[in-house]
């Protein structure tokens, strides 16, 4: 993928995901997106951390002790991990809904 799409895409991507978990304002949860690194963290100290990486052209998601790297699905305009299958919103709405007891829609 060009880079130029590449860093459109994920900004959208990233932006998507701060404008709908920040405005939760979920006492147990803090979104901070700085450039293209989107932080949650948690009450209990535990951090989230989703970030576009360019050189590789994917946008790549640690939480708890899993890790993925999504890959820009253009048939599906959606960013998929090729390892397993997950989709970017569907993991993050599941692993943060999975840490804060509720269900999440992103």
């Amino acid at each position: 993928m060009e880079r130029g799409r590449f860093l459109k895409l994920s900004a959208e991507a990233l932006e998507h995901i701060d404008d709908v978990l920040g405005g939760l304002e979920h006492e147990d949860l803090d979104v901070d997106l700085a450039g293209d690194v989107l932080t949650l963290a948690f009450s209990d100290g535990g951090k989230f951390i989703i970030n576009a990486h360019s050189a590789a052209g994917q946008i790549w998601m640690a939480a708890n002790k899993d890790a993925w790297h999504f890959d820009y699905d253009e048939a599906g305009d959606r960013w998929v991990a090729p390892k397993n299958g997950d989709e970017l919103m569907a993991t993050v709405a599941r692993t943060v809904g999975e840490r804060l007891g509720q269900a999440i829609s992103l």
